[in-house]
């Protein structure tokens, strides 16, 4: 019998404190710009977008938008839509994962933004785990993690609050 026992790698409050590190850099990043977007990738990624967002909301004045999108990882081609409808069209668009794996779920998210004409798009990732297979690059990270191939990082829901760890 195998038993699977599961290390935390981040808690919330790093996790917290993480994002509000992100937010600062897409503040720097984003100087001139009356406008943000982030979209999450679904189900995680866009749980990091929501704390960015908010720590976004504490320290710029500039407008913030939050969208999603799903990707199906067995079928990513499949991408959902996402509702882009904004009177003038936000510049710079922040693309967030929780965890990097091999880039194929980043890629495709990238490739399904190519569509719009923004002037920037960035990827910002909470983990990076460094197994990248896919030529795609990380603009911004929370961490690094070295791992074996055979380890799984995840972010999960412990009493409403998000916590990452090694399985």
């Amino acid at each position: 019998m195998i038993f699977h026992m599961k290390k935390q790698v981040l808690d919330f409050e790093k996790i917290s404190r993480i994002c509000g590190r992100l937010a600062y850099q897409i503040l720097e990043n984003n100087i001139n710009e009356d406008e943000i977007l982030l979209v999450g990738i679904k189900e995680k990624g866009y749980e990091i977008a929501k704390i960015i967002e908010q720590k976004l909301k504490d320290i710029t004045s500039s407008k913030v938008h939050l969208k999603s999108i799903t990707i199906d990882k067995k079928n990513p081609n499949q991408i959902s839509e996402f509702d882009i409808n904004f009177n003038q069209m936000p510049k710079s668009v922040y693309l967030v994962d929780d965890v990097l794996n091999t880039g194929k779920t980043l890629m495709f998210a990238v490739n399904s933004l190519l569509k719009y004409d923004f002037d920037l798009i960035k990827t910002l990732v909470l983990i990076d785990r460094n197994h990248k297979r896919y030529p795609i690059k990380v603009d911004f990270k929370g961490i690094s993690l070295s791992t074996n191939l055979d380890d799984t990082v995840k972010l999960i829901s412990e009493n409403k609050n998000l916590e990452a760890v090694l399985v």
